[in-house]
């Protein structure tokens, strides 16, 4: 069959180079894809908001199954809309997704269900918000909105805690930051939890884990993600089975039971506590990052999985991975998450994409001529495999060094804690 991918990020790419692996695809479309992307699918011009657009292209090309990559397009109804024309599609209703869309949202349903998170409240008012801060610190700050992964403020000391709600509710997010969700400071150990559900039943992924913050040492404001790895040390058998017990299966039975099944792929994002996993937020699609490293351990083929999901049939469903664990270290702007310069040259990706068990994927890249330009925060995803996480690492910076590109940077100690376990 046909397929069409939503979307033009290093995810997205990492979705279309296992796609197009599959003996079931025909044809591979995206859109609007990016410089990276073209080389394993074909890329349309198509804004992913014109849902018209998009349903007269699947039509065109007579597209059997649309996978939707970023939270956006999902927020606002493109699932709805392209099932509504009979085309099939992999991500969640714009009810369903409403469990990234919305914070707060997320937060009721924790406390409808009982599901282990951080102590929150909603916010709306700058003087009543300011009077709840009080000298709660270190606090978490949050837009209840979609904020591009940046509307997450981690407040260390009252002042910052009072900036930040002083900046989300004066219009630093627009309307993604009409509400802010103040939550409990949780100490422990973040992790990277995705299931794929139909509805009714969840199957989980491999774990993986990322990094937020933009420097070495988890310094710096948060990101996107600048880096990841898998398997998550972290997420032992036992960790993953409490995950599913007490997080996943009831959030899947919850939004049944509210008359909205999700359908799709549910990322947790977790703090591995003393007490336990509690979730921090969820994502309704896969993460970025976190995808890369899933692909490349990924042995089975992708598309059947997709298709299970959209269509109910996980129940007996199982997924084979490979073994070796597998790192990515994410190239962005200088600059970044603040402004950064685009269209800058990128050259060395042919030499670096030899380095034995690497894959680059393009996160924001265009491509102009036989030249390969910057187009974007997070541009490039140096991804390796190895036969221990240390091995993967050290390839991907092998890549990463053969890589000339002087306006971009990256962490250099994606895995650090991983790596240190031995």
């Amino acid at each position: 069959m046909n397929v069409l991918v939503i979307g033009s990020g290093g995810r997205e790419h990492a979705l279309c180079w296992a796609i197009g692996a599959s003996p079931l695809v025909n044809r591979l479309f995206c859109a609007p894809g990016n410089g990276g992307i073209a080389a394993v699918a074909t890329c349309v011009e198509l804004p992913v908001t014109d849902h018209a657009a998009l349903i007269e292209f699947c039509r065109a090309e007579t597209i059997g199954f649309v996978v939707v990559g970023p939270e956006i397009p999902l927020v606002a109804g493109l699932v709805d809309d392209l099932e509504a024309a009979g085309i099939k599609a992999f991500g969640p209703t714009a009810l369903a997704a409403r469990l990234e869309g919305s914070k707060a949202f997320t937060k009721e349903l924790c406390a409808r269900q009982n599901i282990p998170t951080a102590g929150f409240a909603r916010f709306t008012d700058l003087v009543a918000a300011k009077a709840y801060l009080a000298d709660r610190a270190p606090i978490v700050i949050k837009a209840d909105g979609l904020a591009a992964g940046k509307g997450v403020v981690v407040a260390m000391t009252s002042e910052e805690a009072h900036a930040a709600v002083a900046d989300m509710l004066g219009g630093q997010f627009g309307e993604a930051g009409a509400e802010v969700v103040i939550e409990e400071y949780l100490e422990g150990e973040e992790a990277s939890f995705f299931v794929l559900v139909d509805g009714s039943h969840a199957l989980p992924l491999e774990t993986a884990q990322d990094h937020k913050r933009v420097g070495d040492g988890d310094t710096g404001p948060n990101t996107g993600g600048m880096g990841a790895y898998s398997p998550a040390p972290v997420m032992t058998r036992e960790m993953i089975e409490r995950t599913m017990r007490e997080i996943i299966l009831p959030t899947v039975n919850g939004m049944a039971e509210a008359g909205t099944p999700f359908k799709g792929v549910l990322y947790a994002g977790l703090m591995i506590t003393a007490e336990g996993p509690k979730l921090i937020e969820y994502n309704v699609r896969f993460g970025d990052p976190e995808c890369q490293v899933l692909m490349m351990r990924l042995k089975s083929d992708i598309v059947p999985a997709l298709i299970a999901s959209r269509d109910g049939e996980l129940a007996n469903f199982d997924l084979r991975w490979h073994a070796e664990p597998a790192l990515t270290v994410v190239m962005a702007a200088k600059g970044y998450p603040g402004d950064f310069q685009r269209r800058t040259p990128i050259t060395g990706l042919e030499e670096a994409g030899k380095v034995e068990g690497v894959q680059i994927f393009h996160a924001g890249t265009v491509r102009e001529g036989d030249r390969i330009l910057a187009n974007g925060g997070r541009v490039l995803n140096v991804t390796a495999t190895g036969g221990t996480l240390a091995e993967a690492q050290a390839r991907a910076y092998r890549a990463v060094d053969l890589i000339d590109w002087p306006e971009g940077f990256c962490r250099r100690d994606i895995g650090w804690r991983a790596v240190s376990l031995g």
